[in-house]
């Protein structure tokens, strides 16, 4: 996925610099403001047990897969419904299921009612989300994914497996410049191809994961680990806004909307760390009271905390330093039109070797 904040193209970086740092008797990796995921898969591969945790729903179902999942999907209970399945081999079931996801008829739910031109001409304002065609299949894969989950068909990691699937596949059909924030008047190219259902990557190995959808600050004093790794939202842009769309997928729960995007109430996943009122003092809570070894922030020089204030709750928990990068700037479109003129900018990993837990 093309997500804001995605530290894709800096986990080189990220592992180069963290590895400088720590010392060897580090096996739990916390990555508490998770997204689309990609840090913690990152460190699972390495042999990480890896706690995640998001407050929005899509991406604790992206998690829930990619981190806590690390066995091998069997679809044992699905036989009853698709018999075919005994003659394929365990390792090959995920693809032909959602091949089969992929061929079934689509039908007219709430995707296709809300944000697709077909179901929307008729009414005070029309969306173009997605086509028709790819709104519809989206409807019926999703209601396929729950009716097999209800009928106990397919098991919760199977379940989360394809949903991830799913949000990953029609986000790469979305009629958008990136994010979900507002929608191309035509389809452009990629919309226009037919939606297909594209299996996630499964990442085995022998650890047990925990994948979370808490408050961060409120989980962050019920965990342990030896790392905690953290990207906080850098500006006043809430992901809840940005990625709609993809929460109203994940939750399948008819929400009421309004306004021109079709936007679902978020007021109860709004980020503190948007907030330039209250960001430093959200910070602080979670950096006190991190039970960890090690903590390591990333942050560009654009965000909403200063330079010196992060220097400054970091540093109440032992020695501080960071490490920096340049990297391309995230646009949502060719033509953004927004303050930053800038092409480059500048990440920072700070981080801080923690002395014991002490009240401040």
């Amino acid at each position: 996925m093309n997500y804001i904040g995605s530290k894709l193209s800096l986990l080189d970086f990220l592992e180069e610099s963290i590895d400088k740092v720590v010392k060897d008797d580090c096996y739990i990796f916390c990555d508490l403001f998770a997204g689309t995921g990609v840090v913690g898969r990152h460190f699972k591969k390495k042999g990480f047990k890896v706690i995640a945790n998001d407050i929005q729903s899509y991406s604790y179902i992206l998690n829930r897969h990619y981190i806590e999942n690390h066995k091998e999907l069997r679809f044992l209970s699905l036989l009853k419904e698709l018999p075919e399945l005994k003659n394929i081999t365990i390792d090959a079931r995920k693809d032909f299921v959602c091949e089969y996801l992929t061929g079934i008829r689509g039908v007219r739910g709430f995707i296709f009612n809300n944000y697709c031109l077909g179901g929307t001409k008729n009414k005070k304002i029309q969306r173009q989300y997605f086509s028709d065609a790819n709104g519809m299949k989206c409807d019926a894969i999703r209601r396929k994914i729950d009716k097999w989950e209800k009928e106990k068909l397919i098991n919760k990691n199977e379940y989360y497996f394809l949903l991830t699937s799913l949000i990953e596949s029609i986000d790469k059909r979305a009629n958008t410049a990136s994010v979900y924030g507002a929608f191309l008047k035509k389809l452009k190219k990629t919309a226009q191809q037919s939606f297909i259902l594209q299996p996630a990557e499964l990442i085995c190995n022998k650890q047990e994961h925990e994948v979370y959808n808490e408050d961060v600050n409120v989980l962050n004093k019920k965990i342990e680990g030896d790392i905690l790794y953290l990207d906080p939202p850098y500006n006043h842009r809430q992901y809840s806004s940005n990625y709609h769309i993809l929460e109203t997928i994940a939750k399948y729960d008819d929400p009421k909307i309004h306004g021109k995007t079709g936007l679902r109430d978020c007021q109860k996943q709004k980020s503190l760390y948007c907030s330039r009122a209250e960001a430093k003092n959200a910070f602080k809570d979670l950096i006190l009271n991190a039970k960890v070894k090690y903590i390591f922030l990333s942050y560009n020089n654009e965000g909403i905390m200063s330079l010196a204030e992060i220097k400054e709750i970091m540093s109440l928990r032992g020695k501080y330093d960071c490490f920096t990068r340049e990297y391309n700037r995230f646009k949502a479109d060719k033509t953004e039109s927004r303050n930053h003129k800038a092409t480059k900018t500048v990440e920072y990993l700070h981080y801080v070797i923690c002395d014991p837990i002490k009240k401040i």
